[in-house]
């Protein structure tokens, strides 16, 4: 369907119409809680002028439509399920962009992830308030899409995962290095090759001053009360779901031997729930098909429950 051009005057609905016209044929889902998104954000903010009535009569015949022609499709006409795929999307979304950029591997579809994550971040504010990791998520997802596409923009070169001055800022614990603290949840998918992968890293070091002829980067707060901050998206055309695969690693040759239990152990709690971290580091990891990540997390779980050493 072709839909009227966006008005001026509905500006802020313009990220979501693009996000659901890019899932048209990718996710159906997506589009239809996107437009339905950007229809009751439009109707509020609607002075009734001639051009914003014909886009949002156009929305609204597009969802009865869809509606109509999707009643087996659960994720459309429940909204439970509906969150629960859009979660789902947006925490994948959100996981694969994290990955490269904590790696390094910067470029347009990292900007598109993050970017596309945050705002189907906002599109679950239709089924009502974001859980504190949502909301974590959505903002730095923003911030980064924003961050990432300027210094791109001026010709730098990004700093990896989350500046020293923004961990309060995200939600984020222990300085950044604790791999489970952005978002206050265990949202961290790279491999970790050791359990001190994160104390090996020399960590970010300060964004130099821009040059009067460079734009700064805009702060998570700027991004979130102004969308015009937010970068549009790439419009080189991706694989479907918006986000490169994981490419599963190859498989640890070594025969694992597995840690000798000590007798009468007495485990702390910060050591159980360092244990339940990586647990939830190895489910995270197997929803990327990321098989070594999750024999390296669940080893450590072993072996910390069973000796109480987490070197």
């Amino acid at each position: 369907m072709d839909f009227p051009p966006c008005p001026p005057s509905l500006k802020p609905i313009q990220h979501y119409l693009k996000i659901a016209q890019e899932h048209d044929s990718r996710d159906v889902v997506v589009a239809y809680w996107a437009r339905l998104y950007a229809l009751q954000i439009g109707l509020k903010i609607s002075k009734q002028q001639p051009d914003e009535t014909k886009l949002l009569l156009s929305i609204m015949d597009w969802l009865e439509t869809t509606k109509k022609t999707q009643l087996e499709n659960e994720a459309i006409t429940n909204e439970v399920a509906a969150q629960a795929h859009l979660e789902n999307y947006a925490l994948k979304l959100f996981l694969y962009a994290d990955k490269q950029d904590r790696e390094s591997n910067f470029g347009k579809n990292v900007v598109k992830a993050f970017y596309s994550s945050g705002v189907i971040y906002d599109v679950l504010q239709t089924f009502g308030e974001l859980s504190e990791e949502s909301i974590n998520n959505r903002k730095y997802a923003k911030w980064k899409a924003a961050y990432i596409h300027n210094c791109l923009k001026n010709g730098e070169t990004p700093m990896p995962g989350p500046l020293p001055e923004a961990e309060d800022e995200f939600g984020m614990e222990g300085g950044g290095n604790d791999a489970g603290a952005l978002g206050g949840t265990e949202m961290n998918a790279r491999p970790q090759d050791s359990a001190a992968a994160d104390d090996d890293d020399p960590g970010p070091t300060p964004i130099p001053d821009p040059s009067p002829s460079h734009t700064p980067p805009p702060t998570a707060d700027e991004v979130l009360k102004n969308p015009s901050k937010l970068p549009s998206p790439p419009v080189d055309e991706e694989k479907p779901g918006g986000f490169e695969p994981y490419v599963p690693q190859a498989q640890p040759s070594h025969i694992y031997v597995p840690p000798t239990p000590v007798a009468d152990l007495q485990l702390t709690p910060e050591q159980i729930m360092k244990a339940q971290k990586y647990t939830k580091f190895a489910g995270t990891a197997l929803n990327f098909d990321d098989v070594k990540t999750a024999i390296d997390n669940l080893q450590k779980a072993l072996k910390l429950l069973t000796t109480g050493d987490d070197s």
